[in-house]
């Protein structure tokens, strides 16, 4: 695949002629947009994200040219199947000032201290989820693709939310449904829950979205009796919630019910923010856990779209996402990383955090954490019993 730059519509005709019958290895969706680009000094999204990924996966040799795609930008067009048109001339509007008036702020939530105004601050969304709908076509006939800057779960239509000035899986899985996948599990493992995208896709009965996230941390949604009109199976899960717990729930109740959905594509997003090491959760699972997610959700559907998102650790998430590229394309993970991948992670900073003051060794010399398996907490097994009796599984 020949790496390119472009802007996409979801309705130009002979972009779709164009698609491939399938495609032949996972494909990776990047962009140098995100080398450099922070939403501020104060910000937990100043730290580095998916150019470290990038400069990993290069690094260990995993990333050959003809598995990387350019991720395109998004045209306003495209955009506007989801977000209203007076957002995105907002943040159109925001980039060009790099202001917004009251109004504006109040309206739309751009220029907040969780969404601020920066430079690149329609370019950078805007090319997320261009690679997000680029995935949904480019999996037309079947394949696996990552765009590890999308996952961006918490956008709506009309406003920013928790970081997310746009929805890139809302978008991706109206693509995917525009060419042609029909019933879209929609799996979201991030720490926080997938508002915007519950949002999106409450009552639709071809979608199914199951969303494990932590109790009563921001925003506050996606209870356990929050069943979004009946496709929505949400698991708050305590703080300390640990490796084996997650395969428990992945096994009694995510595996099964994506299986007894059938569904025609697969939407994960893997945030990297229920690790141990992530500053803005508390919960403590261990990158093996997603990874496991990751391998265990493939063979479920012939279109596999992974996603990233939450994640505010520059070395958790670069460790975390570069495994992920590893699981999908069956790379044996290292015992310790060679020079070029550790001379990655020594080169990150942490500023102005505790956890970056003195990083333990392993960060820059391993990608796989240690196991963190504990006991199964009863609140898991009953609230998992309840979830899979409101599905009809046995």
């Amino acid at each position: 695949m020949t790496p390119r730059t472009a802007t996409i519509s979801l309705s130009d005709p002979a972009r779709t002629r164009s698609v491939p019958k399938a495609l032949e290895a996972p494909v990776f969706i990047g962009s140098e947009i995100y080398r450099g680009s922070s939403y501020g000094r104060a910000h937990p999204l100043r730290v580095p994200r998916v150019s470290t990924v990038m400069d990993l996966t290069r690094a260990l040799g995993w990333l050959p040219a003809t598995q990387y795609q350019v991720s395109p930008r998004a045209k306003p067009a495209a955009l506007r199947r989801w977000h209203s048109a007076e957002y995105i001339a907002a943040l159109q509007a925001a980039e060009q000032a790099q202001a917004v008036s009251d109004e504006v702020k109040a309206r739309h939530h751009i220029g907040t201290i969780s969404n601020p105004v920066f430079p690149e601050i329609f370019r950078r969304p805007a090319t997320a989820a261009g690679g997000s709908i680029l995935a949904g076509e480019q999996l037309a006939h079947g394949g696996v693709i990552y765009n590890p800057a999308g996952g961006t779960h918490h956008g709506m239509p009309d406003r920013a939310n928790g970081f997310c000035y746009l929805n890139d899986p809302v978008l991706a899985m109206l693509s995917l449904r525009h060419h042609g996948a029909e019933r879209i599990a929609y799996v979201d493992i991030d720490a926080h829950h997938a508002d915007g995208v519950e949002h999106g896709f409450a009552g639709d009965p071809d979608v199914l979205m199951i969303s494990t996230h932590e109790e009563n941390l921001w925003p506050k949604t996606g209870l356990l009796d929050d069943d979004a009109g009946g496709n929505a199976l949400n698991l708050p899960v305590p703080r300390g919630f640990n490796d084996s717990e997650m395969g428990y729930v992945l096994e009694e109740l995510i595996l099964p019910a994506v299986a007894d959905f059938a569904p025609d594509a697969v939407v994960l997003q893997c945030g990297a923010d229920a690790v141990t090491e992530d500053p803005l959760a508390h919960l403590d699972l261990s990158n093996n856990a997603h990874w496991s997610v990751v391998a265990a959700l493939r063979p479920l559907a012939p279109r596999y779209l992974v996603l990233g998102g939450g994640g505010y650790n520059p070395w958790s998430i670069g460790r975390l996402w570069t495994g992920v590229w590893a699981v999908l394309n069956g790379h044996q993970i290292p015992e310790r990383l060679p020079p070029a991948a550790e001379g990655v992670l020594r080169g990150l900073e942490f500023k102005g955090h505790r956890l970056g003051r003195n990083p333990p060794e392993h960060w820059f010399t391993t990608l796989r954490d240690e196991p963190r398996p504990g006991p199964v907490r009863d609140q898991i097994r009953e609230a998992v019993t309840l979830l899979r009796r409101r599905r009809g599984l046995r």
